[in-house]
């Protein structure tokens, strides 16, 4: 008997497996919050009930990434002025390697080399990965990649190669590798801020060989918008619809739009929250969320939620919009989290309301809604695992929910005298990733 095709048959359904474990982008292995993990604990807290605990050298928002045996986590190192991208042993935390990350460019050649503005740091982007390599990117751009040893694979810096940035606040999204590239939006005022970008600035949408770091493309993406209103700092959400035409989902500009991932041009298009391009403040801080056949996006300070159709060619008029919420203290708000898809349902965070709320995405009825606990903003993205909903607030504050009911199970303090935590949780392997300004606890696995 041949045992050759069974013994592949194995290796393979034991690879599929283990990526299936996996937190390798922001939004995890569904790009929407979501993991099919399980068996993960609530007896736990910043003292007990931990695997392992790592030290940062300082404070990111980064998320940790999570790949096989490697964990991958950038930081800040304020007093050296350096970005660190960092990997870790998944099971002992362990560090494996550390690599002073950044170039030591600074927009328009002033300012800190970690820092911005007061609210935010160069390491507020994820990393994302694969088995082969991990992409750090950082805030004042730099873009790095390493092999799973830490060894260089190559780096460079988005600003010195397309003009610095035209943002009020730190650029901050998270890149996406999917299909074989690297995608990245650009998506800023064209006009300079703060001193910095110029008069026409274009925003665009990268691809990049993430073998290489090469510019595959770049494709321009217009808009009406008017001063901060064009900025955003989410990410590119991909989708495969029932046709199978394969889309990268981005919002911005007071639209949402999908673009085709071979060449970045524009499919279709939808928008606008604001009517006349009245409002010039309006940038836009969440990533999309895909789920039953739409695109959730979340207009910013209080506006509705919006559920595009997806399928449609070319400007699409109102009838595409599925449903949006009611503009009068509806929970259905977020200024900053991105939403979650799980268990066939939308969960929206609102930093606005501090509440949680499950969604039915074909109508969006609101199932339930849950007042958060505590008094500081919890404005990082929640994520869907177990049959339960985690999230984390400034202060460190953990609260674990009861997916089906919006029962509150656990708050569970992570850290002490925090103000500014803003990563989301990752879960990969039987355990929670959970970063706080200065430690990275892996609970469970």
């Amino acid at each position: 008997m041949n045992k050759t095709p069974l013994i592949t048959a194995l290796l393979l359904f034991a690879s599929v497996s283990q990526a299936a474990q996996d937190w390798p982008h922001w939004r995890g292995p569904n790009h929407d919050g979501s993991s099919a993990v399980t068996g993960l604990s609530l007896d736990f807290d910043h003292d007990k009930g931990v695997s392992w605990v790592a030290d940062l050298a300082g404070p990111g928002a980064g998320t940790a990434i999570i790949v096989g045996e490697h964990v991958y986590c950038s930081a800040t190192e304020p007093e050296g002025g350096l970005l660190l991208a960092l990997c870790f042993d998944r099971k002992s935390g362990d560090v494996l390697w550390e690599r002073a990350a950044g170039s030591g460019y600074k927009p328009g050649g002033k300012g800190s080399l970690t820092q911005m503005h007061g609210r935010s740091n160069y390491a507020s982007p994820s990393a994302v990965a694969d088995s082969e390599r991990v992409i750090f990117t950082f805030g004042n751009g730099d873009m790095v990649a390493y092999d799973t040893d830490g060894e260089l694979l190559w780096e460079r810096n988005l600003q010195q190669d397309f003009g610095d940035f035209a943002l009020q606040w730190t650029f901050s999204a998270s890149p996406t590798l999917w299909e074989g590239q690297l995608f990245m939006p650009v998506l800023q005022r064209d006009q300079p801020v703060s001193g910095l970008g110029k008069l026409g600035a274009e925003s665009y949408l990268l691809a990049l060989d993430p073998k290489s770091g090469k510019t595959n493309y770049r494709h321009v993406r217009p808009t009406p918008a008017r001063v901060e209103s064009r900025e955003a700092y989410g990410s590119l959400i991909p989708f495969i619809g029932a046709n199978g035409r394969k889309q990268l989902v981005c919002v911005g500009g007071d639209l949402v739009s999908g673009h085709d991932p071979a060449n970045g041009e524009e499919l279709w298009r939808w928008g606008t929250w604001n009517e006349g391009n009245r409002q010039r403040s309006w940038r836009v801080v969440p990533s999309p969320v895909i789920g039953n056949g739409v695109a959730l996006a979340c207009a910013p300070k209080g506006q509705p939620i919006f559920a595009v159709n997806l399928g449609g060619k070319g400007k699409l008029q109102d009838a595409a919009v599925r449903w949006q919420s009611s503009e009068r203290r509806s929970p259905l708000t977020s200024d900053v989290p991105t939403p979650l898809f799980y268990q066939g349902s939308f969960f929206v965070l609102s930093d606005i309301r501090q509440a949680l709320s499950r969604v039915d995405p074909a109508t969006g009825e609101i199932q339930w809604t849950l007042k958060m606990p505590g008094d500081a903003l919890w404005r990082a993205s929640p994520t869907g695992a177990d049959g339960k909903i985690w999230c984390i607030n400034h202060a460190g504050l953990l609260a674990a929910v009861d997916a089906d009911s919006g029962r509150l199970l656990a708050e569970i303090p992570m850290a002490e005298d925090a103000e500014q935590i803003r990563a989301s949780i990752a879960v990969a392997h039987g355990a929670l990733f959970v970063r706080t300004e200065q430690q990275l606890f892996c609970i469970g696995g």
